[in-house]
């Protein structure tokens, strides 16, 4: 019996070890593949599949999700310490990178080969006797300057570039322009890596110290600027500096784009410096632009005589003497709940105007007709501070200029006409407010400003008709 039983056992032992298993079956292996490959299935066993594909994706999605949550993902990076080697090498990159792009600029003996090369190969237009150039002259001239100047020049003369200039019945651009645009270009592009180099902390930004110290680089080759006193050079580099931080830094975060400074206006009138004037020139025509000597030294002259105490900063009253005491006392007021900050002790009336601020005050009502001092000055008409001016807005603002009109000998005025007036060259988009958006777009916002804050502002409108036949007499003789 129990030899029968291990018979049995034996022999369903050796059934099980002749029977190959599933996976090795060549048929199971087709079928399988058959299937994993969707062809053999129905269309409803597909949409069962890729179901399953994608709920399998988005679960997966969701465990990577959960799993990343426990921890902030890295949006700062500590800058490297002064003297690490992370700094010495990011220091070391950035100077070998300014001197590459350095080394690709156009000197100046570079751009006068240029100009030789484009007056000797040029024609001259019968008509105008202007020097011009068509296209196949500016790939010859392309050629001829490669080869005096080097390869560094080439990008000047690409066919986008030709295209660029204005052209004639003959398809020619005229060489002056070209030429101008050439020096642009460099110039700029100097400035820009003065600039980058100044950057300590390289994010494309200047602090004030920096912009300074590339002002004070600049000085000894400003034609304008080079017998200034030694002594009077830092405090003339701080005020210059100001004008760009008021224009490219509407913000007030303390430092400046560099892109946004190669692209203002103030970059264009600090180089006018450049050119050495000749003829004499008038304190009234050099105080125009703010970046030379003469506007410096008025600037300063104007604070230390309204600084009756002498101790660096202006009160309330002491500004009230600027421009001739025209300014409204509601205007003041104003200035100082907007744009003064407070002291420490923290007590309104204690505040006091600093340097700094004076300089915004002072460019604020020297550029009103900017954005930047349009938006200045909103923030001091804008009495409620809602955003937006309202017909009682204006009669309060203008009842001081209106006392200061009648004071100084004046017909008597109506309020109300004036303020239809204001409501008329403004045209606001809400007929029952005026922001500062409707003061930018209808161009007179400079006028308005002027007329609520300034009593001579608003008698230079009320004699507008007057003082333009006065400017035209000196012309005609």
């Amino acid at each position: 019996m129990y030899s029968g039983s291990s018979d049995g056992e034996s022999h369903e032992a050796a059934t099980q070890r002749k029977i190959p298993p599933a996976s090795s079956m060549l048929w199971v292996r087709n079928l399988r593949r058959y299937i994993g490959s969707g062809a053999g299935l129905g269309s409803e066993a597909l949409m069962e599949l890729e179901t399953k594909r994608i709920l399998l994706d988005i679960f997966k999605e969701k465990q990577q999700k959960s799993a990343e949550a426990g921890s902030i993902p890295s949006f700062y990076k500590k800058k490297p310490e002064e003297g690490s080697i992370s700094h010495r090498v990011q220091r070391l990159a950035k100077y070998r990178f300014l001197k590459k792009q350095s080394d690709l600029l156009l000197n100046a003996d570079d751009l006068d080969a240029m100009w030789v090369c484009l007056r000797e190969n040029c024609v001259i237009d019968d008509a105008t006797g202007a020097e011009k150039m068509n296209y196949e002259d500016f790939c010859h001239i392309a050629s001829v300057c490669t080869e005096q100047i080097g390869p560094k020049c080439r990008r000047f003369f690409s066919p986008s570039n030709f295209m660029k200039f204005e052209k004639d019945e003959s398809g020619r651009i005229a060489i002056l322009p070209f030429y101008l645009y050439v020096m642009r270009t460099v110039s700029l592009t100097q400035a820009r890596i003065d600039m980058s180099e100044l950057d300590e902390d390289s994010d494309g930004f200047l602090q004030p110290h920096e912009m300074e110290a590339y002002i004070r680089g600049l000085i000894p080759n400003l034609a304008q600027l080079r017998d200034m006193p030694a002594a009077f050079v830092q405090m003339y580099c701080r005020i210059a500096a100001h004008k760009f931080f008021f224009f490219c830094d509407p913000n007030r975060r303390g430092k400046a784009c560099i892109k946004k400074v190669l692209l203002s206006n103030c970059l264009q009138e600090l180089m006018e410096l450049h050119q050495e004037t000749e003829e004499e020139v008038t304190d009234t025509e050099q105080a125009e632009n703010w970046f030379s000597l003469t506007s410096a030294q008025r600037i300063c002259d104007m604070f230390l005589a309204l600084d009756k105490d002498m101790n660096g900063t202006l009160s309330k009253q002491e500004l009230k003497e600027y421009a001739d005491g025209t300014l409204t006392e509601i205007f003041i007021e104003r200035v100082f709940d907007e744009h003064v900050r407070r002291g420490k002790s923290g007590a309104g009336n204690n505040r006091e105007m600093d340097f700094e601020s004076f300089l915004d005050f002072v460019l604020a009502l020297e550029n009103k007709d900017t954005p930047e001092g349009l938006t200045y000055l909103f923030r001091c008409l804008d009495l409620q501070g809602r955003g937006f001016l309202t017909t009682a807005d204006i009669h309060s603002l203008f009842r001081d200029v209106h006392q200061k009109w009648i004071e100084g000998g004046n017909y008597e005025l109506c309020i109300e006409d004036v303020r239809d007036e204001i409501w008329d060259m403004v045209k606001p988009v809400d007929p029952l407010r005026i922001t500062l958006a409707d003061l930018l777009s209808c161009k007179q916002g400079g006028t308005v400003a002027s007329m609520l804050i300034d009593v001579r502002g608003f008698w230079a409108h009320d004699n507008r008709e007057n003082l333009l036949q006065e400017e035209e007499e000196p012309e005609e003789e």
